[in-house]
């Protein structure tokens, strides 16, 4: 059934068959909000990274939640909470510590909070807190970012695009995130024939890396409106040509999707044109980059969305999209919705555990549906808080909501 434009209820694909959700032998107690009557069944180890700027903030927030909905549906999280990033750098001079790559490989799912900074702009490639994303994606062996938009009926009016174009729209972006350009090889900096500096770069795909990614789209699109966008540019570029042979080859195993093609100029320009025409996307690793935050904008403020990305077997990635907005770390400006939904989905598809993820996603909405607002998608008529009141608030909806049964 597809996600419903009023819900955060993101539609779960059956990611079972490429990822594992083994229960840890060794996790720690962790004190819960609310005594059981019962000792948890089940327990789980989280790894937490809150990284740098509004990062600490939108990580602390999300950690209640998940406090919270655990103590209510009968399971144990324990957190082991790890420096990444500009914290890293700055504490031990890299930007992925081993330890902290190490803890994230050991855990069930990983949170991250964000990114980069100003303070670490000028540093050298390998010294920059992006390097280390690219490393704990690299290591965690993570390949599919699914990145959900849904114009919320609350929000609409928060998006730039007309309401009768943005009004309805739910889409998933499905990227590959562990190849192409972003990791090709040979890459670097030399000189010419002429003399002259030159960068490089390669975009370059195995077939495995285009059919475990095409799979992954089709089996989403198979849960969602069965409808599933390949995007590649394939008038041009021979890893495109590749891209388009080996998804067009895949669609005979899923005749319960429709399948279409669709260059990425024409489809920068079509998400904004007439978003509502796409159900799943699949593109990737820099295409599905740009359009994924392109497709976030529609929907009021890139602080809204979540993400997910997940390998074959191990411990998924969860994160916000937003960055770390230094501008306005540490003042509560920050909005934590983007993180508690990504903590919904960890729950989701890192441990499986639907009822906990559904609680925090229709608690989110019963806080926009009760007024409040944080400065980035705020309106006159609507209550402005901050990232702690904000999470207060939906920590209140959480107690007080019990989800539908799944």
């Amino acid at each position: 059934m597809a996600a419903s434009s009023s819900s955060l209820q993101f539609t779960a694909t059956p990611f079972n068959q490429f990822h594992s959700k083994k229960v840890p032998k060794h996790a720690t107690k962790w004190g819960t909000i609310r005594c059981s009557a019962s000792s948890p069944s089940k327990s789980y180890n989280i790894t937490l990274l809150p990284g740098d700027g509004i990062g600490p903030e939108v990580i602390s927030v999300a950690k209640n939640a998940l406090q919270l909905v655990a103590s209510i549906e009968g399971f144990e999280v324990a957190f082991e909470e790890m420096p990444m990033g500009g914290a890293a750098l700055d504490a031990v001079g890299v930007p992925l510590p081993d330890e902290t790559l190490n803890s994230a490989k050991k855990s069930d799912a990983t949170l991250l909070g964000a990114i980069g900074g100003y303070k670490w702009d000028k540093n050298e490639k390998h010294l920059k807190p992006e390097t280390g994303l690219l490393q704990l994606r690299e290591g965690l062996q993570v390949f599919a970012n699914l990145r959900p938009a849904t114009v919320l009926p609350q929000l609409v009016d928060a998006s730039t695009l007309k309401k009768e174009v943005a009004e309805g729209v739910d889409l998933m972006v499905v990227r590959e995130l562990t190849g192409g350009i972003y990791f090709g090889k040979p890459r670097g900096f030399s000189t010419d024939e002429n003399g002259q500096e030159i960068g490089f770069n390669t975009e370059v795909y195995a077939a495995y890396e285009i059919e475990r990614i095409a799979r992954i789209a089709f089996e989403t699109a198979r849960k969602r409106r069965g409808k599933l966008c390949s995007v590649d540019k394939a008038n041009v570029l021979e890893a495109s040509m590749l891209w388009r042979k080996i998804v067009t080859a895949l669609a005979s195993e899923y005749p319960d999707v429709e399948l279409s093609h669709m260059y990425v100029d024409n489809a920068a320009m079509q998400l904004v044109r007439n978003p509502k025409q796409f159900d799943t996307i699949v593109t990737n690793n820099i295409f599905g980059d740009i359009l994924s935050d392109e497709a976030s904008m529609i929907t009021g403020s890139i602080g809204m969305l979540p993400s997910a990305s997940l390998g074959a077997a191990g411990p998924g990635l969860f994160e916000p999209i937003h960055g770390s907005a230094p501008d306005i770390a540490g003042q509560d400006k920050a909005n934590p919705l983007a993180t508690m939904l990504s903590a919904a989905m960890l729950l989701k598809y890192g441990l499986g555990e639907e009822k906990a993820a559904q609680r925090i996603e229709a608690a989110v909405l019963d806080t926009l549906n009760r007024g409040f607002r944080t400065g980035d998608i705020h309106s006159a008529g609507h209550k402005l808080v901050g990232c702690k009141e904000m999470g207060e608030e939906v920590l209140k909806s959480i107690d007080s909501k019990t989800p539908a049964a799944v």
